[in-house]
């Protein structure tokens, strides 16, 4: 890869990859793989998969890009599609390319509302890789520790807990929630203290926005995190799992947030906003995961594995926890164990297995 700039902070192991079935890769020489990251979290039906790859190919014949002064009905259609996956929320969406893209709409049309109101998040969370989702100045935004609420034996008294009451509610506007893959971390905050953190936020006529780039589509047993968690989102951010590969995301928002930007001027462009290719394999994805039940598959696949590490974690001294819901699982390990896990990923590879 001499002309290639590798930046992603992240090994190169295999440079020759040339097909992809299913969750499995193939090099050069036909050795097979086990692509345990589903990419970068992002296929949600598989490499590779046929009809997915029809719907495509087809596509690509009548029209894959669309300007901003013509459309089709296939915007309208996948826009319907999405929505009816959040039901009961109603409202209406747009498309873009990645899931930072997403989230920095959500969050840019949410400060267009909240004016000069602080927007809340916690301090492990992901959200974009630029802008102001990404920089989250300490100027604009409230980050909340949640160290103390993962493991807290008291999480349902959360309303007298001293942690909730130093936020300053009145001063904030928007809370930007992320439900539990906290950069890989896969850290899952209690339902008590996320719904006594949206109450009050909703109290103060506050908006609450969802960033289910990594968490969405199925991942945790549910179609979106935030439903493990049931609350109702004002804004939600969807990317990754929704293209299974494909550089498409959107952002959905309410119909009174809806009615509230387009109202106010809100003006947001780019050159790849709700395009046609991107539309049909929205729609598709969509089509093939219910058809197929793969939301319960997830929740009870993720439940045979959760139980399963637990019951290997039993039988080590380097496993400190295991945790996750649906199929977002994660294994975190003791600082002791560092010199065991220090070639772990090049052990696996060598095995078949991209982890």
């Amino acid at each position: 890869m001499e002309h290639v700039l590798n930046c992603t902070g992240y090994e190169l192991l295999v440079d020759d990859i040339q097909k992809a079935e299913g969750c499995y890769l193939y090099d050069s020489k036909g050795k097979r793989y086990i692509d345990f990251e589903s990419g970068v979290w992002s296929i949600s039906l598989g490499h590779s998969h046929e009809d997915l790859n029809e719907k495509i190919k087809d596509q690509l014949d009548k029209i894959v890009h669309f300007g901003f002064r013509y459309s089709s009905q296939l915007v309208e259609t996948a826009a319907k599609d999405v929505i009816d996956t959040l039901s009961p929320f109603r409202g209406k969406c747009v498309f873009l390319c990645s899931g930072s893209e997403a989230v920095e709409l959500a969050v840019k049309a949410a400060k267009y509302i909240i004016k000069d109101k602080l927007v809340l998040t916690f301090n492990f969370s992901y959200l974009s890789a630029y802008g102001q989702s990404g920089a989250r100045d300490d100027k604009e935004w409230h980050k909340l520790s949640l160290d103390k609420c993962v493991y807290c034996s008291n999480n349902t008294e959360c309303s007298k807990c001293e942690a909730i009451k130093k936020i300053p509610f009145d001063r904030i506007g928007a809370f930007v929630f992320e439900p539990g893959s906290s950069s890989g971390l896969v850290l899952l905050p209690p339902k008590s203290v996320i719904q006594e953190i949206v109450k009050r936020i909703k109290a103060n006529n506050g908006l609450i926005v969802v960033d289910e780039v990594t968490t969405g589509i199925g991942r945790t047993g549910m179609w979106y995190g935030y439903q493990n968690y049931e609350i109702q989102p004002d804004i939600v951010a969807i990317g990754k799992g929704i293209g299974n590969g494909y550089p498409i995301s959107a952002v959905a928002f309410a119909d009174e947030i809806a009615e509230l930007v387009q109202k106010g001027g809100f003006k947001h462009s780019q050159s790849h906003q709700n395009d046609a290719l991107g539309s049909v394999v929205v729609s598709k994805v969509i089509d093939i995961i219910k058809d197929n039940d793969l939301i319960s598959k997830s929740r009870k696949t993720g439940e045979y594995l959760l139980n399963s590490l637990r019951r290997l974690m039993a039988g080590t001294n380097v496993i400190k926890e295991v945790r996750g819901i649906g199929m977002m699982i994660g294994v975190e390990f003791y600082p002791e164990a560092a010199d065991v896990l220090a070639g772990l990923a090049e052990h696996l590879h060598e095995k078949g297995i991209l982890a």
